[in-house]
């Protein structure tokens, strides 16, 4: 990483550093076409339909690096590996001329978010510049780590959200989008995405400057921003490997969406776990379709905790927790606001106490899009726990205080879509 020049001499100890890059794009002339080619989050992308999905879209899409498909993991990551460098000899994937920061756009569904991508400087949780705000898994961490070491590349960027207050960061952004981007593509989701690259000197300076008073909340990456801190501790610094790549949206001027993100009980009937619930919970039956369903427990969150339990073609509201269960079982030596989340009671009274289901995936898998984790539910047999979501103030204020939520507790979005930029590590 070269920190030479006014974007790195001009950072405040204890604020975020952002620096250029060299990016690795797609060149269009040798793909079908640029949305043909991107993908949603690893993380978020529905196994197996949505995989399949993805990979018949176009033999090069991203799919093929961030979820590459082999019977051994360690396979599966030298397959991702082998994948990269083949497409970077073939003239699939191309580094840009110099490095640059990315102006990053995305349009749709009532939404306007714009933000920039770079290089982030690694933090820990205790200098509170990059605050995660919920649990990891560590057989996640373990996974996305020997992804990125063996393919040497950040493959697709974390989203942090900071609270700016109109620094020259922000009008480098605006200024920007009124150029020609670099590219130009709508998803199939219908979201317009537009990314410009920054590298004159000057307006670099103006961003890291502007960014370099404020702290940042992980929106969306905990595991990847793990990830990047294990690998940091694998290599001696100075090294490439003490940046992470990451999206910074300022959500004073661009707010998110806050979604839930459910949970499907692969081996629960919906008769059982509505069984073991016993007296500790209200339950009662409510109509459907889902919209109608989840309009009943948006209202029943505004009370309490709710859960939304589906599977076996009913919906099943679950509410009104008795309160000497939820002290005998949640924790009492974190904040109240911790202690009332749902999912601090879903995973600590439901989970743990009535149902004994352990946090593992063959029996728990975490689902971004309701109507799927509803028909996968079904298909399966299984329980659907649909979730209402967090408010970012709850989230943002618990993360201040140092206190992480339940792992998979919320869905910010929306999120960026990867295979626009990718950073390789060897070209830093």
């Amino acid at each position: 990483m070269n920190t030479s020049g006014p974007a790195a001499d001009d950072v405040r100890a204890g604020g975020l550093r952002l620096l250029p890059f060299r990016g690795l794009r797609y060149v269009p002339e040798r793909v079908g076409s640029l949305a043909a080619v991107t993908s949603p989050p690893y993380d978020v992308v529905v196994r197996p339909d949505g995989l399949h999905h993805l990979e018949s879209a176009d033999p090069h899409n991203i799919v093929r690096l961030i979820l590459p498909q082999a019977v051994i993991a360690g396979a599966r990551h030298r397959k991702a590996a082998v994948t990269l460098d083949r497409w970077l000899a073939d003239g699939i994937l191309a580094p840009d001329p110099e490095p640059a920061l990315y102006v990053y756009e995305q349009h749709g569904d009532g939404i306007l978010q714009r933000g920039v991508i770079g290089a982030l400087e690694l933090s820990d949780p205790a200098q509170g510049i990059v605050l995660p705000h919920e649990d990891v898994m560590p057989h996640v961490v373990e996974d996305r780590a020997a992804l990125m070491r063996t393919t040497a590349a950040n493959l697709e960027p974390l989203l942090l959200t900071y609270r700016g207050d109109g620094d020259g960061a922000a009008d480098v952004i605006e200024r920007t989008v009124q150029r020609d981007p670099l590219l130009s593509t709508t998803t199939e989701d219908g979201f317009h995405h537009r990314l410009w690259s920054v590298t004159d000197p000057a307006e670099l300076a103006t961003v890291t400057a502007g960014l370099a008073d404020h702290q940042a909340l992980i929106a969306d990456g905990h595991h990847r921003w793990a990830t990047y801190l294990r690998l940091r501790e694998e290599h001696a610094s100075p090294s490439p490997w003490n940046y992470g790549l990451v999206l910074l949206i300022d959500t004073a001027r661009y707010p998110l969406r806050v979604r839930a993100i459910h949970r499907l009980l692969n081996r629960l009937p919906v008769a059982d776990a509505l069984a073991a619930v016993g007296d500790g919970f209200r339950v009662r039956r409510v109509q459907g379709p889902l919209q109608a369903a989840l309009a009943s427990l948006a209202s029943a969150a505004a009370e309490g905790n709710a859960f939304l339990l589906t599977g076996d073609g009913a919906f099943h509201l679950v509410d009104r927790p008795d309160p000497e269960l939820i002290a005998r079982t949640v924790r009492t030596d974190r904040p109240e606001a911790w202690r009332t989340l749902d999912a601090t009671v879903l995973h600590a009274t439901l989970l743990d106490h009535l149902w004994h289901i352990p946090d593992a995936p063959e029996h728990i898998s975490y689902i971004h899009d309701t109507a799927a984790a509803v028909e996968q539910a079904e298909r399966r047999g299984g329980t659907a726990v649909l979730m209402h979501p967090v408010r970012e103030e709850v989230v943002r204020d618990l993360a201040r205080q140092g206190v992480t939520m339940p792992r998979k507790s919320t869905s910010f979005g929306p999120k960026p879509a990867t295979g626009l930029v990718l950073r390789s590590l060897a070209l830093d």
